[in-house]
Formats: structure tokens, C-alpha cells, sequence
């Protein structure tokens, strides 16, 4: 065997893959979009998972962590505020919170799967 042969198993480096180098880059790209959409699925959903969280477990709501996670969480939620008037305040939280961060995941892991089969 030459040393100008390639290995077995391998393909020659001149040989062409099958596959374009922009299909192959715009394969790449749509990955990554996918990735960050997911991503950003993701975080909406912890923010509205931990407001329920420090809600149901009584935070204090004058704390700044609190106070930010609580604003994170309305900015996501503010279409679907009061969607549930119960009057159990810890229920109506749960609802009005949980219902966004179930759509946002639902959603978003959706469009990330689309993309990533792109």
C-alpha cells in the first residue's frame, strides 16, 4: 500500500462527501437556532417554575431575588394573568403561572424539533 492511498475505512480527502458545504452549513446554523430556542423555552419556563415555587413556599416577596424572579415571571405571564380567578391565592398562582411555562416549553421544544429537522 502507497502512502498516497487512503486508509481503509476512510474516505480520500479529495473525494467529494455527497453533501454541499452549504447545505451541510445551513444544517449547522438551523441546529444552533434550535438549540437557542430551547434554550430559551427552557429559562421562561424556570422563571415561572421558580415564582410558583417561592410562592407556594412563602417567600418573601420585599427580598430582591424575589422581588426579580416576580417580575421575570409577570413580563412571561402577562397574557395569561387572570385567566383563573379561584379564590385559593395558591391555586390561582399555580394556574396563572403554570399554564404559560407548559405552553412556553411545549412551544418552544416544538419549534426547536421542527428546526432541528430541517
Amino acid at each position: 500500500m502507497s502512502n498516497t492511498e487512503p486508509t481503509p475505512g476512510y474516505g480520500a480527502y479529495d473525494q467529494p462527501s455527497g453533501r454541499s458545504h452549504r447545505y451541510e452549513r445551513s444544517q449547522s446554523t438551523a441546529r444552533r437556532i434550535a438549540l437557542t430556542v430551547h434554550t430559551i423555552a427552557d429559562i421562561a419556563a424556570v422563571f415561572l417554575g421558580l415564582w410558583i415555587l417561592l410562592h407556594l413556599l412563602g417567600a418573601n416577596e420585599a427580598n430582591v431575588f424575589v422581588e426579580f424572579v416576580h417580575g421575570t415571571a409577570n413580563w412571561l405571564a402577562w397574557w395569561s394573568q387572570d385567566i383563573f380567578t379561584m379564590d385559593t391565592e395558591s391555586l390561582r398562582v399555580l394556574l396563572n403561572y403554570g399554564l404559560p411555562a407548559l405552553i412556553y416549553l411545549l412551544v418552544g421544544h416544538g419549534i426547536a424539533a421542527r428546526l432541528g429537522r430541517a
